[in-house]
């Protein structure tokens, strides 16, 4: 393989350090070990060892930016550096790092140099921030949110409650999403961030807290506000920009959490192989059983394809602003769903044993459970399709198929990437460069001498997504005007569904063709893009092609080698403690 920028070197040395002190998950004796982990999920709590390696590893760090003394400086990195905690324990990941994460960015995207100070000099000092933009009573519709922050002369009052905020109790301070003016509309709300530090304590109180099925760690609760004093400062941005500053905010957390959920899916899939490789039925392993190597390396493929979106996804961040809003909403919704089918085919595979709680597999079902709680809590499944849904007649009148070349580091695994610039986002995708790379790809993989065997299966596979592409162009150009708002009917909401599987074949088609063997050696080979693109183009209802016999050998292969070398099962192939 070719040498690594210094930059990868930093970011491997990072992933190396944090899998280092958390150590091999299944020592008995590890005290940050699956069966620790596992006892704390039981009894409600964060595994308090955890949270101290995490804290002297300096793990807030990754949340703040470079220019104000951390680390972050990269999305994709942050997904990569935080899959090894969501490997272990997604409780742990939510509730030590990535709810402070969600929190920050809109201090990051629109806060006043000293609001970033504070903030960064909390979270490098070990402090968390919680973050509060939902409320029961209307879910993901934030615009028609009631609580309040009046404001006065000399800043704002707060009054009304806020519920189910993860670490609301614990962190030292609060961002708030907060109606500011009673009339309805774009400029109704503002973000505040409130400081308790400040905040008289008895005009506010905490409210029970929530237990859940999943990531059960987490301590969600509530807030009640009774005419809280803020001062002015207080505000983040300007007073009526609540919606489009969580609007462009959303766009970098949609991004980067399903990239680090992609951790939980790795040990579903490595408890899987190991199940399949130790329990034995009628004298052979279940490895040997057909259905069970078919479903394994089906996972790891959809893992794969997962990676890939997100992967495109994180550093449009960086690369493609303009287009970032809906490959945001698309990876927060696509991601959550192929883990969650591939879990369901996992248990399978395990039997009963997908109920055990404690042992070696009870991490597998500790993943079903959290994985459900991780997709709802920050962005719902409808609210990604209502994102997605009105700019496709836009995106297909203008930007598909318009010629512009992708850019090359969009498909790159690991390099570098132009500076984190929130200003850059928009609200509204001007572009689809993504969805332009479909231009030409069949001719284009046909034409690759290291397609081999597999060009003619791939060039049919690449011809379907740019069929469904004819197709879905000329359906997106006639939806009606109704269809383009909320109100929209079920079959608009199956058009971005089948968006967002091309953006995902369009990311696999553009991982492999920009890959060299000398520096990926599996990557580079076009097994696994096969069975990528058969998995799409299957899902959206088009003839297989018949693939190269021994494609199935060749990924289980890989599957095993990381799985007894303890490596990675995504795009990195990291080395792993186990």
């Amino acid at each position: 393989m070719l040498s690594p920028s210094p930059e990868e070197v930093l970011v491997q040395q990072r992933v190396a350090d944090l899998e280092r002190r958390f150590g091999d998950p299944n020592d008995a004796a590890n005290p940050l070990g699956l069966g620790a982990l596992l006892a704390a999920d039981e009894r409600g709590e964060l595994l308090a060892e955890a949270e101290a390696a995490l804290a002297d590893f300096g793990l807030n760090a990754e949340f703040v930016p470079t220019e104000l003394g951390g680390r972050l400086d990269r999305v994709d990195t942050l997904g990569r550096v935080l899959r090894g905690v969501f490997r272990r324990d997604a409780s742990l990941g939510l509730g030590y790092g990535a709810t402070t994460f969600l929190a920050a960015v809109a201090v990051w995207a629109a806060g006043t140099p000293e609001q970033q100070r504070r903030v960064a000099e909390l979270l490098l000092g070990g402090g968390r921030l919680a973050i509060a933009y939902h409320e029961l009573a209307h879910g993901n519709d934030f615009v028609r949110n009631e609580f309040r922050a009046t404001p006065t002369e000399d800043g704002f009052t707060l009054h009304g409650v806020k519920q189910v905020i993860n670490n609301v109790e614990r962190a030292e301070a609060l961002v708030l999403f907060s109606r500011t003016e009673d009339s309805a509309g774009s400029r109704s709300h503002s973000v505040l961030l409130v400081d308790k530090s400040i905040a008289p304590a008895d005009r506010y109180r905490y409210l029970p807290r929530y237990e859940t099925v999943g990531v059960r760690g987490c301590q969600n609760a509530g807030v009640e506000f009774a005419d809280c004093p803020l001062p002015a400062d207080a505000l983040i941005g300007k007073l009526g920009d609540g919606v489009e500053l969580a609007l462009r905010s959303f766009q970098i957390t949609r991004s980067v959490l399903p990239s680090m959920i992609l951790g939980g899916g790795d040990t579903a899939l490595r408890t899987a192989v190991g199940f399949a490789l130790d329990r034995k039925l009628y004298h052979r392993s279940v490895l040997e059983i057909p259905h069970a190597r078919a479903t394994i390396v089906g996972a790891f493929t959809d893992l794969l394809i997962s990676d890939c979106l997100a992967l495109t996804a994180t550093r449009a961040v960086h690369l493609v602003p303009d287009a970032t809003s809906v490959y945001a909403a698309a990876v927060k919704y696509l991601l959550p769903k192929l883990l969650t089918e591939t879990a369901y085919d996992l248990s399978i595979v395990l039997g009963a044993n997908f109920y055990v709680r404690d042992g070696a597999y009870g991490a597998f079902q500790k993943h079903v459970r959290d994985l459900p709680m991780i997709s709802l809590g920050h962005a719902g499944t409808a609210a990604c399709q209502a994102t997605i849904v009105p700019q496709l007649p836009r995106l297909a009148r203008t930007a598909w198929l318009s010629g512009k070349a992708a850019p090359e580091g969009l498909f790159r695994v690991r390099d570098p990437l132009p500076p984190l610039d929130p200003d850059r986002l928009v609200l509204v995708a001007g572009s689809d460069a993504l969805i332009d790379s479909l231009d030409g790809a069949a001719e284009a993989v046909a034409a690759m001498a290291r397609a081999g065997e597999y060009a003619e299966s791939l060039a049919a596979l690449a011809a379907a997504l740019q069929e469904e592409l004819a197709s879905l162009t000329a359906e997106c150009r006639a939806m009606s005007p109704k269809d383009r708002t909320v109100l929209a009917s079920p079959k608009a909401y199956a058009l971005a569904d089948r968006y967002t599987l091309l953006l995902a074949g369009a990311a696999c088609l553009g991982v492999w063709r920009r890959q060299e063997p000398e520096d990926d050696p599996f990557l580079a080979s076009p097994a696994w893009l096969a069975a990528a693109l058969t998995r799409l183009v299957k899902r959206l209802g088009h003839p297989l092609p018949k693939l190269p016999d021994g494609w199935q050998d060749q990924l289980l292969d890989e599957v095993l080698n990381r799985y007894h070398e303890a490596r990675s099962y995504d795009l990195y192939d990291t080395p792993i403690a186990g």
